[in-house]
C-alpha cells in the first residue's frame, strides 16, 4: 500500500492514490494530494473542491459530471460549470483528478456498476417474474436487468405487485424519474430526488407526506423499481 507523511502523520494510500481511510482527509492532506498530481491549489481548486464535497456529504454519493456541473453553475455562474474551465483546473478530469483530491470516492454512473465487483456480487442471480407469457429478469431487490424491458403496461403490473394503483401524481414521479435517470446517468437516492422535484415541480410535491404517501416503500427504491430503473446508489431512503 501507498502513503504519504503530512505534518507529521502517515496517511495510507489505495494503489490509484486515493485515501485508504476517508475520515482522514484535511485541507493540507488535499494539497498533498494534489502535489502528487502536479497541482497547486488555488482558490478556484478549493471552489469545486468543497463544492463536491459539500454534495458528497448531503447526498452520501459523489456527483457524476452532470449533476457536478449543475451545482457549479448555481452557485458559480455558467463560467466555472464549463468544461474547459474545469479541464484547465483539472488537466486529468474534474472527476477522476478531483475527486481523489477532495477525498471522495470516484462517482459512478448505473451503466458502470455492472463492471463493479461488490455490484456484481449482490445481483450474481437475477430472479424473474412472469409477465404477459414471458419471463421478466430482475434483481433480487426488484428491479429490472434489462431496462429495455419496460413499459407503462409492466410498471402498472410492478405497482400492482407492490400494491399500488397507479394514478396521475404516481405517474409524474415514475417520468420525472425516468427523466433524471436518462439525463443524468444514475437513479436518485431520496434527498436528490427531492432536491430536484422541488426544483421543477414545486416543494409540496417534494414533502416527505406527498411521496411516501404515493409510494410507502420509499420514493426513491420503490419508485426505481416501477420505473424501471437501477437501484439507487448512496443513502436511499429514511425509513
Amino acid at each position: 500500500m501507498l502513503s504519504m507523511t503530512v505534518n507529521g502523520k502517515t496517511i495510507a494510500l489505495r494503489a490509484d492514490g486515493r485515501l485508504d481511510d476517508l475520515q482522514q482527509w484535511s485541507e493540507p492532506v488535499a494539497e498533498a494530494l494534489a502535489a502528487r498530481e502536479g497541482l497547486t491549489l488555488n482558490a478556484k481548486h478549493w471552489e469545486v473542491i468543497h463544492l463536491m464535497r459539500e454534495y458528497y456529504q448531503e447526498f452520501n454519493i459523489s456527483t457524476v459530471l452532470k449533476l457536478l456541473k449543475n451545482a457549479l453553475l448555481e452557485k458559480y455562474g455558467k463560467e466555472k460549470a464549463g468544461q474547459d474551465y474545469l479541464g484547465d483546473l483539472f488537466p486529468r478530469h474534474v472527476l477522476i483528478q478531483g475527486t481523489r483530491i477532495a477525498g471522495i470516492p470516484l462517482p459512478l454512473l448505473d451503466a458502470e456498476l455492472e463492471h463493479d465487483a461488490a455490484f456484481k456480487q449482490r445481483h450474481a442471480e437475477p430472479e424473474s417474474l412472469a409477465f404477459e407469457g414471458r419471463r421478466i429478469e430482475v434483481h433480487a431487490s426488484g428491479n429490472l436487468v434489462n431496462l429495455a424491458d419496460w413499459n407503462e403496461k409492466l410498471a402498472e403490473f410492478i405497482a400492482i405487485k407492490q400494491g399500488i394503483t397507479m394514478t396521475p401524481e404516481h405517474w409524474e414521479v415514475i417520468h420525472f424519474l425516468r427523466a433524471f435517470y436518462f439525463n443524468y446517468g444514475i437513479a436518485p437516492m431520496v434527498k436528490l430526488l427531492k432536491k430536484h422535484i422541488t426544483e421543477k415541480l414545486g416543494a409540496d410535491k417534494a414533502s416527505n407526506k406527498y411521496l411516501y404517501d404515493l409510494f410507502p416503500g420509499g420514493p426513491s427504491r420503490q419508485g426505481s423499481r416501477i420505473a424501471g430503473l437501477p437501484e439507487p446508489q448512496g443513502c436511499i431512503d429514511p425509513y
